[in-house]
């Protein structure tokens, strides 16, 4: 088919709608709204003043002047997510932001063991935009599930994800092939180029296998370093941020990570996720030791209390970190002192199925638990938010480590 010439008078328009188009049908209908940052995040220069960096991309905020709302892994169940937002009155019935001035920090693993990783992308990318409208932040975060996707290790994803990343890649092509009609955009580059045809262990001789094989490298396409979806939306997570006292991190922080700079972290894990480096993330990524991997002070109720005082007092200002990674089956909670705050509540249907909880930092309540668990309605009082409908507050004791009196 040849190009359509009329097309150079509109490249852009048609390129957005093309975008509008194939974004609509991933979701299953959902519209992003205009991105009020005109400048391309994952492009724009970031300098070591971490303070003036623009976008997601800082790593130090003050404190925020309305709540200060986290969230814990998610792993690709969407509607487990949606109720995890409206525990904390942060998105109404149809799923939109009414979280007005609230920040909200999600501390990764969106990926993984759920179907509906792709949607809940683009479902948090539509908050952020939203909450910009109207003086809020949805701050996303990597997890070790979305660093092992961009390195193709798929040893977690579950079934229906391969399905989702198939049928994105689908519309994808469709995209691209709309866009190719066009002659005054630029030649779609084949986000296939490079991707082998069989893998080590599948068998594909009689092609009984073959959906699997185009399912595996459709994910490989969108999630390898600079892929369409690792650009256009990991490469705006922070792997650490701190906002006014409180630390967040998907595993855990040693005094080693510190000293090697969080910003030069967060600026170099971006830059991979870029296609900026090699085909494996940053050491301090990987291992036992990793940000993202650490549970030194989430496992258990003996953590090393002592390090972690010492680690928060190079961190000026800093009275806690959050973390998520390690499921807490009693549901959140702090141990020295409230010094580590654990919200992994195992969510997601596919990785535990437990009910949602949320944490909630203000200057009026300080700590609470927002939970959607029935146990504890008559049992705690929902502080100065008693009025909401979904949830109940749960109130942090102000001494501690009693991560199970917090619960039980």
């Amino acid at each position: 088919m040849e190009p359509i010439d009329s097309c150079k008078h509109v490249p852009n328009l048609l390129s957005s709608f093309v975008d509008t188009f194939v974004d609509f049908s991933v979701t299953d209908g959902l519209f992003l709204p205009p991105n009020s940052n005109s400048q391309n995040h994952q492009n724009a220069p970031h300098p070591k003043n971490d303070e003036n960096a623009p976008g997601d991309m800082r790593t130090h905020y003050p404190s925020p002047p309305g709540r200060l709302i986290a969230i814990g892994d998610l792993h690709g169940d969407l509607a487990k997510s949606k109720e995890a937002f409206r525990l904390a009155n942060l998105i109404d019935a149809s799923g939109n932001w009414t979280g007005g001035s609230t920040t909200v920090v999600q501390v990764g693993d969106v990926l993984d063991r759920g179907g509906d990783e792709i949607k809940i992308l683009y479902f948090l990318e539509r908050l952020r935009r939203q909450a910009e409208k109207t003086g809020g932040k949805v701050i996303t975060m990597n997890g070790n599930h979305e660093i092992m996707n961009v390195e193709s290790d798929f040893r977690n994803v579950d079934k229906s994800g391969l399905k989702e990343f198939r049928v994105w890649a689908e519309w994808y092509r469709v995209g691209q092939v709309m866009k190719g009609l066009c002659e005054g955009l630029e030649s779609p580059k084949d986000v296939f180029k490079g991707i082998p045809f069989s893998f080590r262990g599948i068998d594909n001789e009689n092609g009984n296998n073959e959906a699997l094989i185009q399912e595996l490298r459709a994910r490989i396409a969108a999630l390898r370093p600079n892929g369409p979806i690792s650009a256009r939306f990991l490469s705006r997570n922070v792997t650490v941020l701190v906002i006014g006292d409180s630390v967040f991190v998907h595993g855990g922080l040693l005094p080693k990570h510190v000293e090697y700079g969080l910003q030069r972290i967060n600026e170099e894990v971006r830059d991979w996720i870029n296609g900026l480096g090699g085909e494996r993330a940053p050491g301090y990524c990987r291992g036992p030791d990793g940000v993202l991997w650490l549970r030194k002070f989430s496992r258990g109720k003996n953590c090393d209390c002592e390090t972690l005082e010492h680690l928060l007092a190079t961190i000026p200002g800093s009275k806690r970190m959050i973390m998520g990674h390690t499921i807490q089956k009693i549901g959140i909670n702090g141990v020295c002192d409230n010094q580590a705050i654990r919200i992994d509540v195992g969510m997601s249907k596919g990785c535990g199925n437990g009910l949602p909880e949320v944490l909630e930092i203000s200057e009026n309540s300080g700590l609470r638990i927002l939970t959607s668990n029935p146990l504890y309605q008559d049992k705690y009082k929902a502080s100065s938010h008693s009025e909401r409908k979904e949830g109940f507050g749960l109130l942090f004791p102000e001494q501690g480590p009693k991560q199970v009196e917090v619960k039980a």
